[in-house]
């Protein structure tokens, strides 16, 4: 039986990004320097099958660092920590290595810098994500105030209106981090926005190769977890750049192929935790159902990398 034929776009740049790497290699190298287990606090990146993964190896992932034995090494995921979880841990003599992204880390020191200027803080971000907790924790209650929404910032009650600075979650929409920012600077005009954009380059990359692709395809899958931030804006970029049917899978066997009956073209692109082999596990579904032809839609090239904390380099 003759397959029907398809085209493939497959954006670029996709998948791990060089946070995630690094989040990955310290929980591995954290593994072979101490053995195992070694625990986790919060899934190191938001996904299942590097989680699962990990986890064969001897890390135990545990929500609270009162889960974690005194006598054993703990690590704090890629999405940052409040101060609080550092400072318990040198309380108890603990032995941890702090995986937060060096971008995420970087929003922190700002922040940290905004307060000590005696400035309040507006931080754009998801409420309850561990992001948003983590750079909410750096500054005592009361400091740090969320908005999600541009309504959000029409009902925010502030200390001083000149006397504002704001940060934002690193895995936003940058369309909609825009108009919460001009909503911002509306209604607050001397507040203060970042020497630099908070918003990832992995995020921004990752949306604007989804943007050129969109409106080529049929349909579009972004292969990532539902607890993921970067893939759920992904497929809400793809949606709103004109591809009609976009959709995200944690992988092959979660695609819903009557839905994409009568496609003749299908976008394909992943978030910054979501590893290649399970990329190419949605490509192989489709090459064994489809005559496929393969495109690749490339935005930017990305050689970005982070070192891993001198603690994993020295011998024991």
């Amino acid at each position: 039986m003759t397959k029907p034929p398809l085209t493939l776009y497959l954006a670029a740049p996709r998948g791990f990004c060089a946070g995630v790497d690094r989040a990955i290699k310290i929980v591995e190298m954290a593994l072979h320097k101490w053995g195992a287990p070694v625990y986790v606090r919060h899934e190191i990146v938001h996904n299942k099958f590097v989680v699962d993964g990990l986890r064969d190896q001897g890390a135990i992932f545990v929500e609270e660092l009162s889960e974690c034995p005194d006598d054993r090494p703990v690590i704090f995921s890629a999405h940052g920590v409040p101060k609080s979880v550092p400072n318990a841990a040198q309380a108890r003599n603990m032995v941890y290595v702090d995986a937060t992204c060096p971008l995420v880390s970087k929003v922190h020191i700002e922040a940290q810098r905004h307060a000590d200027a005696g400035l309040q803080m507006i931080m754009i971000g998801h409420q309850g994500h561990p992001e948003t907790v983590g750079t909410m924790g750096q500054l005592p209650d009361g400091e740090v105030l969320l908005v999600e929404t541009p309504q959000d910032v029409a009902t925010v009650t502030v200390r001083d209106p000149q006397r504002l600075a704001y940060v934002t979650q690193t895995t936003l929409s940058v369309d909609d981090t825009a108009d919460i920012v001009a909503a911002l600077q509306k209604r607050f005009p001397a507040i203060i926005g970042p020497h630099k954009e908070d918003i990832c380059y992995a995020t921004t990359n990752r949306q604007e190769a989804v943007k050129a692709m969109a409106p080529k395809c049929d349909a579009m899958l972004v292969v990532g977890a539902p607890n993921s931030s970067n893939s759920r804006r992904l497929v809400e970029v793809g949606a709103r750049a004109g591809c009609t049917y976009a959709q995200l899978v944690q992988r092959a066997t979660d695609i819903d192929w009557r839905s994409l009956d009568g496609i003749t073209s299908m976008g394909i692109t992943a978030g910054a935790s979501a590893p290649e082999v399970l990329i190419n596990e949605v490509i192989d579904a489709f090459k064994a159902r489809y005559d496929v032809t393969t495109e690749l839609v490339e935005t930017a090239q990305e050689n970005v990398e982070f070192k891993v904390p001198r603690v994993l380099r020295e011998p024991v």
